[in-house]
């Protein structure tokens, strides 16, 4: 934030016009990964000693969060205008960019992987060895089965990432695929499920139930529309092709 307030010290508030409906939705779905956490709660539910507190952490999750995001946006678009890259720090000067990936791989996107990475295996590992003894021993199948777990999850991440080499891109067809669901559409039929019978008992229920349908709307318009607009972001990109180490801002 600070590079791009010195660089761009003049009026970068230009607004964004005439913008394609593919471009706009992905911009939409952009924010709806920065929110895209779900997949995760139960997982994390599931280790805490007093689980009934996590709706506290949960919510000190979402304020922080929350704050952090809209500072960083308003400043960076009050500052770098209408041609912010995604990332960010494509927008700043070589230097200042090597400098801040220096910092920001090793204490936020590799961590931010081994995240997803571990609550991702997990989901599998609990899949393969519920009800036995491996689920709690270290044993040399358990430990086994975790690294090959791990190893596999990574070298899918990376190839995925080399194969769709726009940072842009390559977030629209997560949400597209997982986050659409994880986010909304799942949440919407846990509701339903939860009070299967009872949708229409009061006006605070038949509320509920519409705004939960709504909610599953929106999960499968993410996921069809955004996996259309993803594609024609991908067909329509002009970067180069996949594997490559051009910069993919």
């Amino acid at each position: 934030m600070i590079a791009i307030g010195i660089q761009n010290p003049g009026d970068g508030r230009r607004v964004t016009t005439n913008v394609p409906f593919f471009s706009a939705f992905q911009s939409t779905m952009n924010i709806v990964f920065s929110y895209a956490g779900h997949v995760s709660f139960f997982g994390f539910i599931s280790e805490m000693r007093e689980p009934k507190d996590y709706p506290k952490t949960l919510y000190t999750l979402q304020f922080t969060d929350t704050s952090l995001y809209l500072t960083a946006a308003v400043v960076i678009y009050y500052y770098g205008g209408d041609s912010v890259t995604s990332p960010a720090l494509g927008s700043t000067s070589p230097l200042v960019a090597k400098i801040a990936y220096g910092i920001a791989i090793p204490t936020k996107i590799v961590i931010a992987g081994i995240i997803y990475c571990q609550v991702a295996g997990k989901y599998i590992y609990v899949r393969i060895f519920r009800g036995t003894d491996n689920m709690h021993k270290r044993t040399f199948k358990s430990i086994g089965t975790w690294v090959g777990l791990v190893t596999t999850l990574w070298i899918l991440a990376w190839i995925i990432a080399s194969a769709v080499p726009v940072f842009n891109n390559l977030l629209s067809l997560i949400v597209a695929l997982f986050a659409s669901w994880f986010t909304f559409g799942l949440n919407g039929f846990f509701w339903l499920f939860l009070f299967w019978g009872r949708w229409f008992e009061s006006p605070k229920k038949i509320f509920l139930t519409i705004a939960n349908f709504i909610i599953i709307g929106i999960g499968a318009c993410l996921c069809g529309v955004g996996l259309y607009v993803t594609g024609k972001a991908i067909h329509e990109s002009e970067k180069t092709g996949a594997f490559s180490c051009a910069n993919n801002a």
